[in-house]
């Protein structure tokens, strides 16, 4: 496949490695803090055993938002249908999206969290895993949004072609975002 002159990216091996390697490493770096974040709640997990339930979903879907948006941006630029301009009215369209999903998965993980304690026998009020879950989550989903855009317009802008950096870039620090977020809601909220 010939790629045309100034389109963004390549196709060679030896530029995605020049440009990912590095990138990988950082991000690598930064998922650790999760783990170590993770590592530091477990005193809060052991005893809202149910919180642990909900972290790989908490964790995951901020990531996953993040990636839907990047990829629609990403395509919009190698379609030539966008520009960076804040009246653009799709790209809000697409953010109100992302939120609106947000909204509805986390409202399901905490209504899910909640019928699983009911069956194990550890229940936490339902009002309790809503605040947990959509303070969280939206915080986390905003938190995408704006990683979204910066991931994809910066790489834009730098030449690089958006569907090499944009998915490791986000999921990985929105990882590490929705874990201290999840983490640090739960606490505060379970006086803990």
């Amino acid at each position: 496949m010939v790629v045309p002159s100034g389109s963004l990216g390549s196709w060679e091996t030896r530029t995605i490695v020049t440009n990912m390697f590095p990138l990988l490493v950082v991000l690598c770096v930064i998922v650790l803090w999760a783990g170590i974040t993770l590592e530091d709640a477990e005193e809060l997990l052991e005893q809202y055993g149910l919180l642990a339930v909900m972290v790989p979903t908490m964790v995951d879907m901020g990531g996953n938002l993040g990636a839907i948006l990047s990829s629609r941006l990403s395509t919009r630029f190698h379609l030539g249908t966008t520009e960076i301009d804040l009246k653009d009215r799709v790209l809000w369209a697409n953010i109100a999206a992302v939120l609106g999903l947000a909204a509805t998965i986390f409202t399901a993980l905490a209504l899910g969290a909640w019928a699983i304690g009911q069956v194990i026998g550890a229940p936490l009020a339902l009002s309790t895993l809503l605040v947990i879950s959509l303070t969280s989550g939206m915080a986390v989903a905003v938190i995408a949004v704006v990683f979204s855009l910066l991931a994809t317009y910066g790489s834009y802008k730098l030449g690089v072609d958006p569907d090499d950096t944009t998915i490791p870039i986000v999921t990985n620090v929105v990882d590490v975002c929705g874990m201290i977020i999840f983490i640090g809601v739960s606490s505060l909220v379970l006086g803990f």
